[in-house]
């Protein structure tokens, strides 16, 4: 968009100096505080430096464009490596939850009905493929914004 800008910008100057080529080049005298400079074509160098300033203002929108796009990628990459570290936690915390769930499984007397035990082992493992989707989901996510 701003390229097409600057185009239509820098069209309309080159029409406007094209229509008015005897004005741009009426010589002026041209006063800088400590020197005079006489049948100076004041118009030319007001178009120049107009153009000049154009061009400047839109590099400068692309440095920062270019900028802002650069802190997103690297916010962006600090997530992902703040996911994968809760990730791993994450894993770490279920290994050690299963642990202590067959613990107590284990410590159990023999008499407890095993269609208990096995309803419980398939809630488990539910909840565990549900958090799994559930990081999948994130991690896909993720990487459709980090590109």
């Amino acid at each position: 968009m701003r390229t097409v800008v600057l185009i239509v910008v820098l069209v309309l100057l080159a029409l406007f100096a094209l229509l008015n080529t005897n004005a741009l080049m009426f010589p002026h005298t041209l006063s800088l505080g400590f020197v005079t400079y006489r049948g100076v074509p004041m118009g030319l160098i007001l178009l120049i430096l107009g153009t000049l300033l154009a061009l400047i203002f839109y590099f400068w929108a692309g440095l920062s464009g270019l900028r802002a796009q650069a802190d997103s990628a690297r916010l962006l990459r600090d997530m992902e490596g703040l996911r994968v570290s809760l990730d791993s936690k994450e894993g770490s915390r279920f290994a050690q939850l299963q642990t202590h769930i067959d613990e107590r499984l284990n410590a159990l007397p023999s008499s407890a009905p095993s269609a208990d035990l096995g309803s419980l082992s398939a809630r488990i493992d539910a909840l565990q493929r549900d958090v799994n989707l559930q990081l999948a989901q994130l991690d896909d996510y993720l990487k459709s914004k980090l590109g």
